[in-house]
């Protein structure tokens, strides 16, 4: 198997059980209907276990354009394979969404709710608010290739790790995964995205676009951050890209800032 096979087949795994958790808890007529938060934070971070056994030895289990973009900010992974990787976490995530829409195949016209048929493929906020919701994005996905950071660190029991990486999401999930739904993925909701946008669920609705950059962005920006965080914090060394990292992030963070804020003032001049 090749690196570029193993990551489709190791993300398609994490998108088949994370998704198919969701389904089970928000389509009508299964038998897990309304299974709640925690099991959906549980089955995820089960789904990235599996997804690490399954790929860790032949690709290292990216399975998320973060993780791939921060590994070669940090000087751990080429930058000439990024694209490769990030090609093949979106077709795995597409693959993953559509095995999951058709294995709910007849529960999508029992619901009518469109909501709880586009969170099965996609992120949402809980309060949509764009700085906020980018922010949440952030801190999560900062928390998740930091939390990567220290499991690789540590060598005394390195076939352990999948479970340990599989107990952080389930930590993100219930600590700071209420906000947005905790993506931290782009490839894990933009490819479950543009699946919904596809194909043809019944009753659907939109696939919310306007909203579809915050879970791409924000977990870039998080994992940049983290990336050039260690080894400055833990290790003492400043990377070359330190400077702009830093410079990005803020400049990023204080254009959504303004525009929020704007769009917050437009909003209560038009009600009063």
């Amino acid at each position: 198997m090749t690196a570029f096979l193993a990551e489709i087949v190791g993300t398609m795994i994490l998108i088949i059980i994370g998704g198919g958790v969701v389904a089970g808890a928000n389509l009508k007529k299964t038998f897990s209907f309304n299974g709640g938060w925690a099991v959906i934070t549980i089955a995820w971070g089960l789904a990235v276990t599996l997804g690490v056994f399954a790929v860790g030895n032949i690709s290292g289990a990216h399975l998320n354009p973060a993780v791939t973009i921060a590994l070669a900010i940090s000087g751990e992974f080429p930058w000439q394979q990024v694209p490769l990787y990030i090609l093949a976490q979106m077709l795995g995530a597409i693959i993953g969404a559509v095995v999951v829409y058709l294995h709910y195949l007849p529960h999508w016209a029992a619901t009518e709710d469109q909501g709880a048929k586009l969170s099965v493929f996609s992120t949402s906020p809980a309060i949509a608010h764009a700085f906020s919701n980018l922010l949440s994005e952030m801190i999560g996905t900062f928390i998740l290739v930091l939390g990567l950071l220290f499991i690789g660190a540590n060598k005394f029991a390195e076939g352990l790790n999948p479970i340990a990486v599989g107990l952080l999401i389930i930590a993100i999930g219930m600590s700071l995964g209420g906000t947005t739904g905790y993506a931290i993925n782009p490839a894990r909701d933009l490819g479950p995205r543009i699946a919904h946008f596809l194909l043809p669920i019944a009753g659907k609705g939109s696939s919310n676009w306007g909203y579809a950059w915050i879970p791409v962005v924000g977990p870039v920006m998080g994992a940049s951050l983290a990336a050039v965080f260690y080894p400055f914090v833990y290790n003492g060394v400043m990377i070359a890209s330190f400077w702009i990292v830093i410079a990005i992030n803020i400049l990023v963070l204080a254009a959504v800032f303004f525009a929020s804020s704007h769009k917050s003032r437009v909003m209560v001049k038009k009600a009063a």
